[in-house]
């Protein structure tokens, strides 16, 4: 099962593991990085349906796709099949080359606009969105579901075998309901149900924050690959572990203090030339503070980092923070 290769239409990925679209987190820099880091498949933070709001900055960043490696797989959202379809083909024609439908974020924002898990209730309008984006585009086009609406209607099952008709090529499931957000633990006995529902490959998502527990989910679930969010953030390179761990059987070392700060530094720098100073500097400081979460001394680090203003001190800042850890001289 490891070694099949994976196909999303003409595509075939390099491994099966797969960065999860995250909104704020996925952005262009954070994606490159995890490519380079040995992840398989990275998706792109959610862009809305609604093409009149694309020319404000935050939406005209995250369409920024050109100089990409392949395939490059673009997010969307909404909820009215019409203008689904228009983004899908708008997103194509700016380079998109696999259509990435969410309707697995259970975020307020996005539920109350009858868009993301919330849809999940709806499945004959599920049906009606997947069809009209399918028809809309000449590319694959995946969809990403939670297990159901809530705990007593955990559908995603009938959801799966909708998005197999309806001619979706691989299909993404995060083990909770649009009910459960990001609490409690992830089930991967639905996930497994719809692995004897569907053909499609299928994407095992949801506290997979270890080689060991990534494996662990392949064999319980039977999907075809593992998505990694939330332990992606701070750890970049868990993608490149867990593909080695699943492709060759051994377990890859942390990368020393040194490679750490080295990965850690390029991305800001990545931010600061992607975004600019001033917004740069900001979103680096969210990114910071997960990469640092578990080295001593941390926390002050943080409080004096998130006032830097200015990008060459963040990068002084990073140097000389680790290397006082590495000398030892902050306590845990």
């Amino acid at each position: 099962m490891d070694h099949a290769v994976i196909s999303i239409g003409p595509y075939q990925l390099a491994n099966p593991v797969i960065l999860a679209p995250m909104a704020g987190v996925t952005d262009r820099p954070f994606r490159q990085l995890c490519r380079q880091q040995g992840a398989g498949l990275v998706v792109s933070e959610m862009v809305t349906s609604d093409v009149r709001l694309w020319n404000t900055r935050k939406s005209r960043q995250r369409l920024a796709h050109d100089s990409e490696a392949a395939p490059r797989s673009v997010q969307i959202a909404g909820g009215d099949p019409q203008m689904m379809a228009e983004a899908a083909r708008m997103n194509q024609q700016l380079g998109a080359q696999i259509i990435d439908i969410n309707m697995g974020c259970p975020a307020k924002k996005v539920c109350n606009k009858a868009a993301g898990s919330a849809l999940l209730r709806d499945e004959q309008l599920v049906g009606e969105i997947l069809d009209a984006v399918v028809a809309a585009v000449d590319i694959p086009v995946t969809l990403k579901i939670r297990t159901g609406w809530d705990r007593e209607q955990r559908n995603g099952p009938r959801i799966a075998r909708i998005a197999e008709d309806c001619g979706i090529q691989a299909l993404a499931v995060h083990g909770r309901t649009k009910a459960d957000l990001y609490m409690g633990a992830a089930e991967y006995d639905t996930i497994a149900e719809i692995r004897q529902q569907i053909r499609i490959p299928l994407f095992a998502n949801g506290d997979i924050d270890s080689p060991e527990k990534a494996r662990h989910v392949l064999d319980y679930t039977g999907a075809d690959a593992v998505m990694i969010g939330r332990a992606a953030q701070g750890r970049p390179w868990l993608l490149g572990q867990i593909a080695h761990y699943l492709t060759q059987g051994t377990l890859l070392a942390e990368p020393s203090l040194n490679n750490q700060r080295d990965i850690l530094l390029g991305h800001i720098r990545a931010l600061h030339a992607f975004y600019g100073d001033l917004q740069g500097v900001r979103i680096a400081r969210k990114h910071v503070g997960w990469y640092l979460k578990t080295l001593p001394g941390a926390e002050p680090f943080r409080t004096i980092f998130n006032r830097i203003e200015c990008p060459k001190e963040q990068q002084q800042g990073i140097n000389s923070f680790f290397a006082r850890v590495m000398e030892g001289d902050l306590a845990a």
